[in-house]
């Protein structure tokens, strides 16, 4: 199997790399990040411009037709550079789901829009005592005319302070945990009863707690059948765990490079202390990790269309979770003392991958999905 990457793909990375690499710089990452707003509203404009929410999108709507490799190539970029814009809800998770289930108005309105840059999407599928379990939802829609009303409240909705639409899922019947009786609604962040508590995250990134206390959403925004959510949200998720993959992927490169760059450079006992066996060994060690984590990401993206989905990506996150800790922990270490300061960017990469970890579940809980123990 050839695992190269098309000259257009290549092409794609050197353009989303240099346009980061100007725009997109460590300190420039901590001033927006600091604001109020906490992101820097040009960069979502920029991202639209060079065609990356087009990219994994259909061609009939705005898109470009790519497949999960490009946005795999813009993701591993985008970590590089930590990122705080929610390209995943808004692209992948949001316009995966429209682009699969979606009715043809939908299609043709919400596609576009993405595509365009016109829109922010944050993704509300997680309740308090749901943990991971895309099934467990106590959210409410119940039908009423021409309309459904919502009630229940979403945990950690990362994005939700820049959004001005909400996917949520919501339970039209049955009990909690049943997956038969799930719906996907797209619900205006500004509607009547939505109500908000926003946050910064660990990583940079921001998001919020979300209410909804009968809202009124139209059947309009219903994405694909009123039964059907779960099996769309766990597929899109798994696009979303593919797509993080390859993000962690780009933060432990820069970790690696880093780490490798230090210890050539930094002296003691007359030596750097990369002559040092013990640390010759821990990178090389991070090195191993790192290359694992690059097949995973890989297999995952590729799994994507086949059977083996699931399985591949649980096997990512594991593998992801593991190295993205251990690599994060050794380039902390090996820095010492400073690795744990503010003004230097290696502990940020490890908030951020510690953030992958727990999206869309963590290593236990995809352990536990691949041995088919629910």
């Amino acid at each position: 199997m050839d695992f190269t990457f098309s000259e257009e793909q290549i092409l794609l990375r050197n353009s989303v790399a240099r346009t980061l690499a100007d725009d997109y710089g460590f300190e420039s990452w901590r001033a927006f990040t600091r604001s109020g707003e906490g992101r820097d509203p040009k960069h979502w404009r920029q991202f639209a411009e060079l065609g990356l929410m087009a990219a994994p999108l259909p061609e009939a709507y705005g898109g470009l037709g790519g497949s999960a490799l490009d946005a795999m190539v813009i993701m591993e970029e985008f970590g590089k550079a930590l990122v705080v814009e929610p390209y995943v809800s808004t692209v992948i998770v949001a316009g995966g789901m429209i682009a699969r289930a979606g009715s043809e108005a939908q299609k043709e309105e919400w596609l576009a829009k993405i595509a365009a840059g016109e829109t922010m999407i944050a993704t509300a599928f997680v309740e308090p005592p749901g943990r991971f379990d895309l099934a467990k939802v106590a959210t409410t829609a119940k039908r009423q005319g021409a309309s459904y009303i919502l009630n229940g409240r979403k945990a950690v909705v990362i994005g939700a302070p820049w959004a001005d639409t909400l996917m949520v899922t919501a339970r039209t019947a049955g009990g909690d945990g049943e997956e038969n009786s799930i719906a996907v609604f797209l619900v205006d962040k500004k509607a009547k009863g939505v109500s908000a508590r926003d946050y910064p995250t660990v990583d940079g990134a921001r998001a919020s707690e979300i209410t909804f206390e009968n809202v009124e959403v139209s059947s309009e925004r219903l994405i694909g059948e009123a039964g059907g959510g779960f099996a769309l949200a766990e597929r899109t998720a798994d696009e979303a765990i593919a797509a993080h993959a390859a993000e962690a992927v780009g933060c432990m490169n820069v970790l690696l490079d880093a780490t490798v760059a230090y210890a050539k450079a930094r002296k003691q006992f007359g030596q750097p202390i990369g002559k040092f066996q013990a640390l010759q060994h821990r990178m090389a060690d991070m090195f191993v990790q790192y290359e694992l984590s690059v097949s995973a990401a890989l297999m995952a993206t590729l799994k994507l269309a086949g059977p083996e989905r699931r399985q591949a990506a649980s096997v990512a996150k594991v593998q992801i979770g593991k190295a993205g800790r251990f690599i994060g922990q050794q380039a902390v270490q090996i820095h010492g003392g400073m690795g744990m300061t503010d003004e230097l960017n290696v502990g940020h990469y490890f908030k951020r991958l510690t953030m992958i970890d727990a999206l869309y579940g963590n290593v236990d809980y995809h352990l536990r999905r691949f041995a088919g123990i629910s």
